[in-house]
């Protein structure tokens, strides 16, 4: 009888009782697991570790262009390599399976292979915090280690191969279609450049840039035509003086070949107009001084137009005119044909400068509309150049990082430990099944020996005893060991028809 409360010393009793129950379950659980040591098929792996090579180049001097990051690639990578199409290849290519393939579809044999390869990532230490993957092993189970080998190197070469083409084809890809859009960007900016030449020659000389060169030039116009406009005056005012002295010393002239001398005439009628001007400025209109000399000025003036109409109607006379005038008269005519130069140059000049000024003053009124266009323009422009400025440096760009993933410096895959040959088999493995067949045969004799106590209703001591009757012990007899000897022949005297077991026996 098994009770509630098992001290240490009823273990060592219950050991001793059924030690020879739990060594014999030990030692048929450890031969079991032996046994299975040589009848389970054994399984053999390859393993490889491959490293991602970070590139040659620093990411901050050349930035890589690939859009996705290793762990992404990698996950991507490993659905296509352990697809059908893939894999079946690889069976027909080792020969793998050659006892199953004619009984086994090739669904069942690719997904068999499938079940044999494992990816494992490696994950980067804690302590350098960093957010790429460091690498990733692969390994192969197979019930042969050669085979084992080859898919594993097979399948290895095969990540090595994909990571290559993946990069190169996104940077092929990229370059293409930054090549592009580099042509839609240069064509574009060479339209805003056409457009932006014809404004500029459309608007030449009122340009924003131009304003303040507008107004400079429109001042100094402006200080040439108040000159020129003086000097035009002055040979005016000259020519005016030299006509008004040469008729008069012509008249003299005419006047000493007919007989009539006009200087008198003129004398007295610049005196009377000095004598005018005199009144005028000490009494009104209306004196009678003033109205006086205005009637002898009238009355001198219609001398003088009747001494001109009689020297005109007047017969030529039979003497001949000199042959040339006085050199004072021709230096006179000499000098008013140079004043009708200067007067004919400055007024064309006075024109010139006006159109100037005209030119110049619409620029100058027109530069505000012409610098809200030239602005327009000139943003449009600017967002095509710095457009097409930013496409070209990333297509530069994706052709270096192209020219590093074709000769291998930049992030790609290396292996660090090629597929190994294993000569001991990873499954099953002898101290796990051999240690396993003696804890499991171990555990099921103080299993079966828990059982066996449970069911077991002898009593073999006080506690058995009151807790079988539920009534307390009031005199136990005590066993008086003795030797064997003593005990047989204590055995022989007791044995019935024995003289010593006879009531008068006893000595």
């Amino acid at each position: 009888m098994l009770r509630q409360d098992i001290s240490a010393r009823d273990v060592i009793i219950i050991l001793r009782r059924r030690w020879v129950l739990i060594t014999l379950i030990t030692l048929i659980g450890g031969t079991s697991g032996f046994a299975l040591l040589h009848i389970l098929p054994k399984r053999f792996t390859s393993q490889t570790l491959v490293l991602v090579q970070q590139p040659v180049v620093s990411p901050e001097l050349l930035p890589t262009l690939v859009s996705d990051n290793i762990n992404q690639r990698l996950a991507a990578m490993q659905q296509q390599i352990l697809s059908r199409s893939r894999l079946e290849p690889v069976i027909q290519e080792l020969d793998l399976y050659h006892n199953d393939i004619n009984r086994v579809s090739m669904e069942d044999l690719v997904e068999r292979l499938r079940r044999t390869i494992t990816i494992t990532p490696i994950q980067a230490m804690a302590e350098t915090r960093a957010q790429n993957l460091p690498g990733f092993t692969i390994s192969v189970v197979f019930d042969d280690p050669h085979s084992a080998q080859q898919i594993c190197a097979k399948i290895t070469s095969m990540f090595l191969e994909e990571n290559l083409q993946l990069r190169q084809g996104q940077m092929v890809h990229t370059t293409e279609f930054l090549g592009k859009q580099v042509q839609d960007a240069k064509a574009k900016l060479d339209e805003q450049d056409a457009k932006l030449a014809a404004f500029q020659r459309r608007y030449l000389g009122s340009l924003p840039d131009q304003s303040q060169t507008n107004l400079n030039l429109l001042t100094g116009l402006t200080s040439q035509l108040e000159a020129s406009t003086q000097a035009l005056s002055r040979a005016q005012q000259d020519k005016s003086f030299a006509e008004s002295v040469l008729t008069q010393q012509t008249a003299a002239l005419q006047a000493s070949q007919s007989g009539v001398n006009p200087e008198t005439f003129d004398q007295q009628l610049t005196a009377l107009q000095t004598q005018l001007l005199v009144l005028q400025s000490k009494y009104t209109n209306d004196h009678p001084d003033v109205i006086k000399t205005k009637n002898d000025i009238a009355a001198l003036k219609q001398k003088i137009a009747d001494s001109e109409t009689q020297r005109k109607n007047a017969p030529p006379e039979k003497t001949s005119r000199p042959a040339a005038e006085p050199a004072q008269i021709q230096q006179l005519r000499a000098q008013i044909h140079q004043y009708d130069q200067v007067i004919k140059e400055r007024t064309q000049q006075q024109a010139d400068i006006q159109k100037q000024i005209n030119l110049y003053q619409s620029r100058v009124q027109a530069s505000p509309t012409v610098e809200q266009e030239y602005k327009l323009i000139t943003r449009d422009h600017q967002t095509a150049l710095d457009f097409y400025n930013d496409l070209l440096k990333k297509h530069d760009q994706s052709s270096m990082s192209q020219g590093l993933e074709e000769s291998e410096q930049a992030e790609h895959f290396r292996v660090l430990d090629p597929a190994n040959y294993s000569d001991k088999p990873s499954f099953p493995k002898v101290p796990i099944f051999l240690g396993g067949g003696f804890a499991g045969g171990l555990a099921l004799g103080l299993g079966l020996t828990l059982f066996l106590e449970t069911q077991d209703t002898s009593m073999r001591s006080e506690r058995d005893v009151e807790l079988a009757l539920r009534l307390p012990v009031l005199v136990s007899i005590p066993m008086i060991e003795r030797d064997a000897k003593a005990a047989r022949t204590y055995a022989g005297i007791l044995k019935p028809g024995s003289p010593a077991a006879s009531p008068g026996a006893r000595a």
